[in-house]
């Protein structure tokens, strides 16, 4: 019998603060130049009252449809629902499960440098860019385990959202840009080198790869990202030092987007690596 468990009892909460003003925003809009927005993404400066007010919603709205408590408060890089969900947000989950080496690297025979042994395939949930909650995967070394679901825990309590994870198929029916994908684990080599990245080492994280990428000089990974080169924007899924990215640094990793010879905004390591 699987076994869920449930962390957001014992993960500190994140320093959640909300200011007195509410500036213009980006917001998520469904297709179509005229359609009203569906979610908005929250800035310094923000509070719950002003984002009601701006869109013309109830505050008393705004917590129900995001399943907020009177005393919760909102925080950068989160998304909040301007519509009713079908349902209430269900509470955080998360398993972990041990992976066999054809399940980690497509080939048991390939020489990787950490055995499958030393992995495992931590599902959490997670929301999407709508605010549908969603089970996925990432594979990452064991001694990690905590330190992951503890950060997707944080990143579910502040609404921040993630693109998609595996089981794609079931995340993202139809999805053949794998990109974009939040991961973990990947036998691979630093690109354009022979040394092994710390992703082959399960000791890396990349997080909506497509809205945070990495920049060196003129080469940008993932490509087609240029929209969200600008990091001064507030767009689903960004990361930002002031909002998500605490949901990793205060469990022990580093962020890629300090780095000062390139910018990996995606990127989260335990070793600065």
């Amino acid at each position: 019998m699987i076994v869920w468990k449930s962390l957001l009892r014992v993960v500190p909460p994140l320093a959640l603060v909300a200011l007195a003003v509410a500036p213009s925003l980006p917001v998520t809009r469904p297709a179509g130049a005229d359609a009203a927005p569906v979610t908005h993404v929250i800035r310094p400066g923000d509070t719950l009252s002003a984002i009601a007010y701006r869109y013309g919603i109830g505050t008393a709205d705004l917590r129900k449809w995001n399943t907020l408590a009177d005393a919760d408060l909102i925080s950068v890089d989160g998304l909040l629902r301007l519509t009713p969900p079908a349902g209430t947000l269900p509470p955080w989950r998360s398993r972990v499960e041990t992976v066999t080496a054809e399940e980690a690297n497509g080939n048991p025979t390939r020489k990787c440098p950490v055995p499958a042994s030393d992995l495992r395939r931590i599902w959490v949930r997670y929301l999407d860019f709508t605010g549908v909650p969603h089970d996925g995967t990432i594979i990452m070394h064991r001694d990690l385990v905590t330190a992951t679901r503890k950060s997707f825990a944080a990143l579910y309590r502040l609404r921040f959202p993630i693109l998609v994870m595996q089981p794609a198929s079931v995340n993202m029916p139809g999805l053949t840009d794998k990109s974009i994908l939040t991961s973990g684990y990947e036998c691979r080599y630093v690109a354009g080198t022979t040394r092994w990245s710390q992703h082959s080492y399960g000791r890396a994280i990349d997080v909506n790869p497509r809205q945070n990428p990495m920049i060196r000089g003129d080469y940008l990974d993932p490509p087609r990202s240029e929209p969200w080169i600008p990091r001064d924007q507030y767009l689903p899924g960004m990361l930002h030092g002031d909002g998500a990215v605490a949901a990793f640094t205060d469990n022990g990793f580093y962020w890629g987007g300090r780095w000062k010879t390139l910018k990996d905004y995606m990127h989260f390591s335990p070793n600065d690596l």
